[in-house]
């Protein structure tokens, strides 16, 4: 049996000093290469609006859409640890809420972890998911659905106060009880102290090397994305082409019936055509 990595792996392993691998997935296909590939943890994110569904930005994401690719993401992954993301308003109104949707999105996936955006000011919103038995992974820094407030997709914390703010709320994310933290978009010398400063291990996300782990998009790691490619993304394959070519190479044999060859038809009896042919 293969060893499912938990909260209690992911300890150890900022505890060992040894990196964590984080791939963000968002169905069965993408999500078996993640695990096959050996990352410990794999996040179906709100991204999946943008990158999957078309749509402008996160906040039109819903829950029953993360449940759906949570579902698809759970069946592939056989050890990382799968977390799923708490879209825009399911936790922002009440504690309750909250609660309510993040046990929907494990019972309903079978996630083992849900991921929410924001740092003291959802500190007691974490308290409450975790004292159900729910494990957390916390996300500061640049925030997608805070992307409107924040004037667009801008580095967080360049300036003392802003700093200051994002390591209290990683302290506070870290006494709620949060498994993890990802720090997205923010100096490499925050990522750096704010890493220092907790027990509880940091993913980053344009945050710099020094963070115990990195996470990146399934389709920018593979260079399927052609339209946004942040700085801190980093390809390791470029697909996108190869795959419109393969494509374009099946148009091809199509239209020029080529495609379907013998070898990849079925045949039977001619006699039977035959007199098929002359009954009908």
């Amino acid at each position: 049996m293969t060893k499912r990595i938990t909260t209690l792996t992911l300890a150890g392993m900022k505890e060992n000093k040894e990196k964590i691998t984080m791939a963000t997935a968002y169905d069965y296909a993408s999500a078996k290469v993640a695990d096959d590939a050996g990352m410990e943890m794999i996040l179906v994110g709100d991204s999946l609006g943008m990158v999957v569904l078309g749509y402008e930005n996160t906040l039109g994401v819903t829950l029953a859409e993360m449940i759906h690719h949570g579902k698809a993401v759970v069946r592939a992954a056989k050890r990382a640890m799968v977390v799923i993301d708490l879209p825009f308003m399911t936790y922002q109104v009440t504690k309750e809420d909250a609660l309510r949707n993040a046990g929907r999105a494990i019972q309903e996936t079978g996630a083992p972890a849900v991921k929410l955006e924001g740092g003291e000011e959802m500190a007691k919103t974490v308290e409450k998911i975790v004292r159900a038995g729910i494990p957390v992974v916390g996300h500061i820094g640049l925030t997608p659905q805070s992307v409107g407030q924040m004037g667009g997709f801008v580095v967080q914390g360049k300036n003392e106060r802003m700093a200051r703010q994002l390591l209290k709320d990683a302290l506070a994310l870290e006494d709620a009880g949060a498994c993890a933290v990802v720090l997205e978009g923010i100096p490499w010398q925050l990522g750096q102290l704010i890493t220092e400063k907790i027990t509880i291990p940091t993913i980053g996300i344009g945050a710099g090397v020094y963070c115990d782990g990195q996470v990146l998009v399934y389709h920018d790691i593979l260079g399927l994305q052609t339209e946004l490619r942040p700085k801190f993304v980093k390809q390791f394959g470029q697909f996108y082409h190869p795959m419109v070519d393969a494509m374009r190479a099946y148009a091809k044999e199509v239209k020029d019936a080529a495609f379907p060859a013998p070898e990849h038809t079925f045949t039977m009896d001619e006699n039977i055509i035959e007199r098929l042919r002359e009954k009908f």
